[in-house]
């Protein structure tokens, strides 16, 4: 009995330091491609569809938007890291719209939460909401914020997970998909 009391605090801690390990890499991923094949979309592969109406009004057709780049971010208002790339990629709508399509996609937020940061963050973008995750569940989406891009042609070029840090990462996902 003695022994087994020995181990179980430096075990707990070891457990512990692991769990939380894994809860960070999850909420705090950097940047990357996941096109590794663990579990979800990857270069090549044909985008699935999205539709729906964003905050401005207008419909967004995904298929309708072939001929062209397209951008496609996933983002929650209470994920601090894409609250962050918010402005970048603002950003560079405002600079490059000529040259892509973006589809912001707000996961799980209602309208009005996603209006109001808009407004207060100085958003020029619309964004599509999916109160219900039906379009991060269609793109595989397992963390916030993920990015996508997609060819003229409509297929994925890119798909990567973590905040975008720079506008150079921005225009590199819209030459990528030429």
């Amino acid at each position: 009995m003695k022994r087994e009391s020995t181990y179980r605090g430096p075990l707990t801690g070891i457990i512990g330091l692991l769990a939380l390990a894994a809860v960070l890499a999850i909420a705090f991923p950097a940047f990357r491609s996941d096109s590794e094949g663990k579990g979800g979309l990857s270069a090549g592969m044909e985008a699935p569809p999205i539709e729906g109406v964003d905050t401005s009004g207008a419909q967004v057709d995904l298929h309708q938007m072939r001929g062209l780049p397209v951008v496609v971010n996933f983002w929650a208002s209470w994920c601090q890291p894409c609250v962050k790339e918010m402005p970048l990629i603002d950003e560079v709508y405002r600079s490059a719209s000529d040259r892509f399509k973006l589809i912001s996609i707000n996961v799980g937020d209602t309208k009005g939460t996603v209006n109001e940061f808009l407004a207060e963050h100085g958003i020029s973008f619309p964004v599509l909401i999916d109160a219900a995750g039906k379009a991060a569940e269609r793109y595989r989406v397992s963390a916030l914020p993920a990015t996508f891009a997609i060819d003229a042609e409509g297929r994925i070029s890119h798909a990567g997970v973590g905040q975008l840090t720079d506008a150079e990462q921005m225009y590199s996902l819209i030459r990528s998909s030429k």
